[in-house]
């Protein structure tokens, strides 16, 4: 069981927590990124640099998990391919991606996608939050626990 991490556009909270959860839970992390990423030492704690390109980082994380494997990306076409291959998506802001919801998530995305393209919906997501920091380490804490059963 690893923690897989789309870090280029991971919030820096959001990896402060997931460095923290590997010590105390002993858990492999790795950020994939395509720059090079600052981690603490620790042997639970790694980082993957891939070349520079559109989903080049998505494409290497699909191919490295196992099924049972975390990816935290907030990229919804990533997370539906993580849960294809047997692993479970989850956002910075704590929302769970799995088999039971990724095909919603995806339909939603396209569709705003849609509208956005098409100028009927304009601005993106609101800031990033200490609640949204905390509905994550909630969801985090559930499946580390889920994971260490």
């Amino acid at each position: 069981m690893q923690i897989w991490v789309d870090a280029d556009a991971c919030p820096g909270e959001i990896k402060e927590l997931l460095f923290r959860a590997a010590r105390r839970t002993k858990t492999k992390v790795t950020l994939v990124a395509n720059q090079p990423m600052r981690i603490p030492g620790s042997e639970y704690i790694d980082s993957l640099l891939v070349r520079a390109g559109a989903d080049v980082a998505d494409h290497k994380i699909v191919e490295l998990l196992e099924p049972g494997d975390l990816v935290i990306t907030a990229d919804i076409p990533l997370a539906a391919n993580v849960v294809a291959k047997g692993g479970e998506g989850l956002n910075p802001r704590g929302e769970l991606y799995t088999k039971a919801n990724i095909g919603e998530r995806l339909a939603m995305r396209n569709l705003l996608d849609e509208l956005r393209g098409g100028g009927e919906i304009t601005g993106g997501p609101s800031n990033f939050s200490d609640k949204d920091r905390q509905i994550f380490a909630n969801q985090l804490d559930r499946w580390l626990t889920a994971a260490k059963k």
